[in-house]
């Protein structure tokens, strides 16, 4: 299939290598995920309001070993700054997932209409329209498209509400959990509905689109094989597609 630079045909490549560019994303989205998971695995509790517990002789890291986290907050004042920020740092995870599945939902949706026809949708996830009764459109891979963008916006809310706090707990930060666990639901909806997507390649379509001009770049590494400066091959091979 033809590969694309600036929306416009660049040079060859295979459905194997597209598919394999987001299977590389979505590791590297579990890595991160496994990060952001152990950064944030520390126990607050026996902080107190910010200011610690001085009359009691609390064992905070037995506390925190019993309870599982990998460690503690050891500053009780950090304790209050981390509400909100934690949040905000789960969020930008999510929304690195998001983005991926965004790219690839974009992907799909260009590929599969008329005009290109490299893939198949499954009918499930595409509706008519209301009233062209030729139509199949991509309504469910529009709406994880638009997810990335809601899960972005839930974001910069956490980050905007948890600015501009002098230290210490601030109310404020109570309104920091609804858009993570909004997020969640958001994301786990939108990984669920991908996980679905069994598409069809339509093999016909992409050899069809190999046009010749998808090889120039192989023409002008040609040449620079047989000793030509590449700057001057790429003028060359220019010359022929003017």
């Amino acid at each position: 299939m033809p590969g694309y630079t600036h929306t416009q045909k660049a040079m060859p490549t295979t459905i194997s290598m597209w598919i394999d560019c987001y299977i590389e994303a979505i590791t590297d989205d579990i890595e991160l995920l496994k990060t952001t998971k152990k950064f944030i695995d520390k126990c607050p509790l026996g902080t107190g309001a910010g200011f610690g517990i001085p009359i009691f002789d609390i064992d905070r890291l037995y506390v925190a070993n019993e309870i599982g986290f990998l460690g503690m907050i050891k500053n009780p004042i950090y304790a209050q700054h981390s509400r909100g920020k934690y949040e905000s740092l789960v969020i930008n995870t999510l929304v690195q997932i998001m983005y991926d599945l965004n790219k690839f939902a974009s992907d799909l949706i260009l590929f599969s209409t008329k005009e290109f026809g490299y893939i198949e949708l499954p009918q499930e996830f595409c509706t008519g329209s209301s009233i062209m009764p030729q139509k199949k459109n991509p309504d469910v891979l529009e709406l994880v498209r638009a997810n990335y963008h809601i899960i972005l916006g839930e974001e910069l809310k956490v980050k905007s509400l948890i600015s501009n706090l002098i230290s210490g707990y601030n109310r404020d930060l109570q309104l920091t959990k609804e858009p993570m666990m909004n997020c969640f639901d958001i994301a786990k909806s939108t990984i669920s509905i991908m996980n679905h997507i069994n598409f069809k390649v339509n093999s016909k379509n992409c050899a069809h689109a190999m046009t010749p001009e998808l090889y120039a770049t192989e023409k002008a590494y040609k040449l620079v094989k047989n000793g030509t400066p590449f700057r001057e091959a790429y003028k060359i091979v220019s010359e022929e597609y003017q």
